[in-house]
């Protein structure tokens, strides 16, 4: 499988939020296309056509990707949890993380990519104060899982 190194990869996300500002004026974020792509499927006006291409583009651009570099594994687990829950305690779990970020995110007027590359780059002193409040709990709730799990997960 190939990997990007992180000093290829991360200049090369510098550039498309830059790219992005200079030809669209606005932020490069995953929610705001997905809400486009929601309107678009609901047959609601549109007000960034780009955005729904650029999901398009993401998903296919992956796919692509994953199927040129090495044969896609469909997996039926999710990773060491996965193996250490069973399916119909993992999926409530999933399902109330997945709630709970949607929520955030939207709450917090973008995602976190949306506020930890373009939001900081911009120096948007929300993007700063979320992107602190993101990692730290991140942190926080990583450390937990590992000490409460025995170092487990």
């Amino acid at each position: 499988m190939l990997h990007i190194p992180w000093y290829v990869a991360g200049p090369l996300m510098g550039l498309v939020v830059t790219a992005t500002y200079a030809v669209a004026n606005r932020p490069l974020g995953a929610l705001g296309s997905y809400a486009q792509v929601v309107d678009f499927v609901r047959q609601q006006p549109v007000k960034e056509i780009w955005r729904v291409w650029y999901l398009v583009g993401v998903i296919l651009g992956g796919t692509a990707a994953s199927w040129i570099f090495g044969i896609p594994e469909i997996v039926n687990s999710y990773g060491k949890l996965g193996s250490l829950l069973s399916a119909p305690l993992l999926l409530p779990l999933l399902f109330v993380g997945g709630i709970c970020i949607g929520f955030g995110a939207r709450w917090m007027g973008g995602c976190t990519s949306g506020h930890g590359l373009c939001g900081t780059s911009s120096r948007s002193v929300g993007s700063f104060a979320a992107t602190i409040s993101f990692m730290a709990s991140a942190i926080v709730v990583t450390l937990l899982i590992h000490n409460l799990s025995g170092g487990i997960l």
